[in-house]
């Protein structure tokens, strides 16, 4: 049977077989360095899940762009690579809240779509439960919602939540669009949907958020809070306010913060804690 192809659509396709060619030797050159480096312990020991390096790769990939191949396709490509390259260099599993009648919650869906598919994703009845088998080093990171205010006692995670074993280390989809529900301080800035907690410090990467647990006196208003919040230089860009059991407020600031951040020491609570920072997540265009 003759082939009526054009000649320019032939080597069109020729052309794009030659680039798939090149990326798949890529590839293969990619995992074999990570393969190295995991039997060689190039990290001295390190975890091999590095989230804020993650981030530093993405947004440079991101930041150099352009074309017609679109930013999601990019990222989800360079997240299933990188997902690929944690389970070269060990067990890594992933731990999220099961939906109704087990199935998939949406902090679970965004788990997937961040870690990749391959990865083990276990489901759990409970947030406390999720965060326990990262404690207990049975699961690598626990994929947990964001906070909401009004949420059931049960829900909230972040006051239970141990520090400074357990730290927030990643806010979710770091890909988003440029409004999505959830706690965002102004309109048009990206708000989580979830967080990842994991049992390791995180790293800055130049444009990141913190996480604060503040205990307050329970006279203390939340406009009170943001006052002094404000008044050392840690405006809130959101906030969440609980009073029972314990009064309790969470905080978001800009900025990555350390323990011994001067100003922490400036502010009139009883009890404060970081409960983490991770990287300000980009725009999906």
């Amino acid at each position: 049977m003759p082939d009526h192809t054009p000649p320019d659509l032939a080597s069109l396709r020729v052309e794009i077989d030659r680039i798939d060619d090149a990326l798949h030797d890529l590839l293969m050159r990619r995992a074999d360095i990570v393969a190295h480096m995991a039997a060689s312990r190039v990290k001295g020991g390190a975890a091999t899940f590095r989230p804020g390096r993650e981030a530093l790769i993405l947004r440079r990939l991101l930041g150099r762009h352009q074309g017609a191949l679109p930013r999601a396709a990019l990222f989800r490509l360079w997240r299933e690579v990188i997902a690929s390259s944690l389970a070269q260099q060990g067990n890594f599993s992933v731990a999220a809240v099961q939906g109704e009648q087990g199935a998939d919650s949406p902090s679970a869906r965004i788990a997937r779509a961040h870690f990749g598919l391959l990865t083990p994703l276990k489901l759990h009845a409970t947030t406390n439960r999720a965060l326990a088998s990262v404690a207990s080093g049975e699961a690598a990171v626990a994929v947990l919602p964001a906070p909401q205010d009004g949420e059931k006692p049960e829900a909230a995670w972040w006051t239970q939540m141990e520090t400074p074993r357990l730290r927030i280390v990643a806010a979710l989809p770091f890909l988003s669009p440029p409004e999505q529900s959830g706690n965002a301080a102004e309109p048009g800035l990206a708000a989580p949907l979830a967080y990842a907690v994991a049992a390791l410090v995180p790293d800055a990467t130049g444009r990141d958020r913190s996480l604060l647990r503040i205990e307050p006196e329970p006279e203390q208003s939340r406009a009170r809070i943001a006052a002094a919040l404000t008044g050392v230089g840690l405006a809130p860009r959101w906030m969440i306010r609980r009073d029972a059991p314990t009064p309790m407020a969470l905080v978001e600031v800009e900025g990555f913060l350390a323990e011994e951040d001067p100003r922490l020491t400036r502010l009139p609570f009883p009890r404060l804690q970081i409960l983490g920072a991770y990287a300000e997540p980009e725009p999906e265009e």
